[in-house]
């Protein structure tokens, strides 16, 4: 990412890995969880905003910004781990988990994985949802391209195609709007690529979570566990990566989840419109209670499992939050 941070980036290391974090405010922990390629800068919009009332920890994951890129376990079960000894190394012992994208799955693995942590989940433009995502990501795991970005990383060729990327985002208005608004980001990520390091890191998360078909990964053979934790979803509806209809297929899976659609805004809504996602996610833990683990509970609703035939996942609309 462009953005310069101005809070500190702190590191602690664990089983042998380097991990790097920001940490701002008091008050109640909210654990921000970036997406593919991206890192903690991708929550700088919204993280003054929120530290005023809120603790704000926002990592770089195993592979992404400053942290290390080791030949390591890049699957969702092996980022919440990671997420839990974080925390715990912190002192820190129940969080509000917000993740965006790639994000949003880890969000979705630690709160199974870690129910007795988790107080509410938020997800933003989230994978997990559906098969269909961007054939862009989808070649990711295809196997020329680890050589292809080498190519396309050297600086000549990069500095053109970054430049043509962010002078798109800039420029490209009107009707084309929806299609150009988050190549900057793709600009930052292919400037990202530059690391061999990091484009192993992405290749092998990348192979984890998707195929030739699109998004291995789904929440809908356990969405029913999310009775017992207060849930938000969040998009852009623009989003040229993970199509918006996504939300709809979250609530049908979870019918008490609360839907934000948000308008003239694409795959990154918390840096499209800071000031509005602050307020959703305030606004959200504010009219919730947080989720009290019960072991009881949990093991009735795991020996039950989904109770009801789940409605359409076309038929559920969605309303769109102006910006």
């Amino acid at each position: 990412m462009t953005d310069q941070s101005k809070h500190e980036v702190q590191f602690f290391t664990l089983h042998g890995k380097r991990r790097a974090f920001v940490k701002a405010g008091e008050g109640p922990v909210l654990l921000l969880l970036h997406g593919l390629a991206c890192d903690h800068r991708t929550w700088l919009p919204v993280i003054d905003e929120l530290a005023k009332k809120y603790t704000v920890i926002a990592p770089d994951l195993l592979g992404h910004g400053v942290s290390d890129k080791p030949r390591a376990d890049y699957t969702l079960g092996g980022y919440a781990n990671g997420m839990r000894d974080l925390l715990t190394v912190l002192g820190i012992d129940k969080v509000t988990v917000v993740g965006h994208s790639f994000g949003g799955g880890v969000a979705m693995q630690f709160a199974y994985q870690f129910p007795e942590r988790t107080q509410r989940m938020v997800l933003v433009a989230t994978g997990g949802l559906g098969p269909e995502v961007t054939p862009l990501i989808k070649l990711i795991q295809a196997p020329g391209w680890f050589p292809a970005m080498g190519v396309l990383t050297l600086p000549g060729i990069r500095h053109l195609e970054t430049l043509a990327l962010r002078s798109a985002a800039a420029h490209g208005g009107g009707p084309l709007r929806k299609y150009t608004r988050d190549l900057a980001e793709v600009a930052d990520i292919l400037e990202s690529w530059k690391d061999r390091r990091t484009r192993f890191a992405i290749r092998h998360l990348v192979r984890a979570v998707i195929d030739w078909r699109g998004q291995i990964v789904t929440m809908s053979d356990r969405a029913y566990l999310t009775e017992a934790i207060p849930m938000a979803v969040v998009w852009g509806r623009d989003d040229q990566v993970i199509p918006v209809r996504h939300a709809s297929n979250a609530a049908a899976l979870a019918p008490e989840l609360r839907v934000e659609v948000m308008a003239d805004s694409g795959h990154f809504p918390h840096k499209d419109h800071p000031e509005q996602f602050a307020r959703i996610l305030d606004d959200f833990i504010a009219t919730t209670e947080p989720a009290t683990y019960n072991r009881a509970r949990f093991r009735r609703m795991l020996t039950s499992g989904m109770s009801k035939r789940v409605a359409p996942l076309a038929s559920v609309p969605t309303a769109v939050t102006p910006a």
